[in-house]
């Protein structure tokens, strides 16, 4: 006996429509669960969690900086899963942006210029780019799954940058904490409106990426490439695409996404490296594309959803008092019920029989 997914011959249009919001519907129903488990009451928990750090003005504007890098490296993303590219490496192309974007600021501190902020970024985002050529490469030349590579590689990224903020890049200056000088006020991405929080373009940025993406994917013949090759490699040869250039067009943008994501919000957000610059923004993405459906303006909504479980997870700490791992949780249940989802939409769970088998031990007996 086994078990297969056998595919419904007509799928519901509504609830493939529906199936984010039954999703998320599902994910505050278990986490109150969840909560009642340890003890907390789960209306109050539930409202510290996606209520409360709605309510203020300030908080609104952490909002916008945790959904910018969010938005942008989910864009990205987007465009490589719908071309049947796995990329999972995204933060490590987003620390790699980091890095490659803060040269500037570190090493040739003490170059002044208006040029310093945008040369950071386009460095930011070559930096991410050919990160995720690396995977790429090994990919279109030698068969390597880039699920693996692109994995690995982010351990690389995070292992690099914590030498280099405690070796060659340590703030003299810094008192022998682990971080880098200090950006100048030139290297800094300002806020989008000063007077009111500390919120900075990245997430304009990324609101104008995902229209940009989102125009390539529905008027452009290179977004019918990509939707073609992602759904059947053999069609699209035969409409002469290449699969070859997909996978470095869609890993290199995506990449590009991260590393500008990186930089962005090094600058904008932290000022200096240090050995973490992200609490797990390239990984989140991929929940954000999903539930986003690999839409990009789609994702911008469900960006903004992440980043609340975010600045959730920190209010519930300091309202109901547990522990941070709950924003975690709460992220995982969400990839598990979207993916859950749509393929309980899409399929039905069949039970198999192997009667062969069946016929000869019941001969036997």
């Amino acid at each position: 006996m086994r078990i297969e997914l056998e595919k419904r011959p007509g799928g519901s249009p509504l609830f493939s429509v529906l199936s984010p919001l039954l999703a998320m519907v599902l994910t505050v129903v278990v986490g109150g669960i969840m909560f009642w488990l340890l003890g907390k009451d789960p209306v109050d928990a539930i409202y510290s969690f996606f209520i409360e750090p709605l309510l203020e003005v300030w908080s609104l504007h952490e909002l916008a900086i945790k959904a910018g890098p969010l938005i942008l490296i989910g864009v990205g993303l987007s465009v490589c899963y719908r071309s049947n590219n796995w990329n999972i490496g995204a933060e490590g192309q987003f620390i790699m942006g980091a890095i490659a974007g803060s040269i500037l600021p570190v090493v040739f501190f003490e170059w002044h210029s208006p040029l310093v902020l945008p040369l950071m970024l386009v460095m930011g985002a070559i930096g991410g780019a050919l990160y995720a050529g690396i995977p790429a490469l090994l990919k279109a030349h030698f068969n390597t799954n880039e699920i693996l590579t692109s994995l690995m590689l982010v351990y690389i990224a995070q292992l690099f940058l914590d030498w280099l903020v405690r070796g060659p890049w340590r703030n003299p200056e810094g008192m022998n904490f682990p971080e880098t000088r200090t950006f100048a006020t030139e290297a800094v991405l300002p806020a989008v409106v000063e007077s009111s929080g500390r919120a900075h373009w990245s997430i304009v940025f990324a609101l104008i990426a995902a229209v940009l993406v989102w125009l390539m994917m529905r008027f452009t013949l290179k977004g019918f490439e990509v939707t073609v090759l992602g759904e059947s490699a053999r069609a699209g040869r035969f409409a002469g695409f290449s699969s070859r250039r997909m996978i470095w067009f869609s890993m290199l943008l995506s990449g590009a996404f991260a590393g500008f994501a990186g930089i962005a919000e090094v600058s904008g957000s932290i000022g200096h490296l240090q050995p973490i610059i992200s609490p797990g923004y390239g990984f989140t993405a991929i929940i954000v594309a999903f539930l986003g459906r690999l839409n990009p303006l789609g994702i911008v909504a469900s960006g903004l959803v992440l980043a609340l479980t975010y600045l959730g997870g920190e209010a519930a700490q300091l309202s109901i008092g547990v522990s941070d791992k709950v924003t975690r949780v709460f992220q995982g249940l969400l990839l598990f019920f979207v993916l859950s989802c749509d393929t309980l939409i899409h399929y039905r769970i069949r039970i198999v029989v192997d009667r062969v088998k069946t016929a000869i031990e019941g001969g036997r007996n």
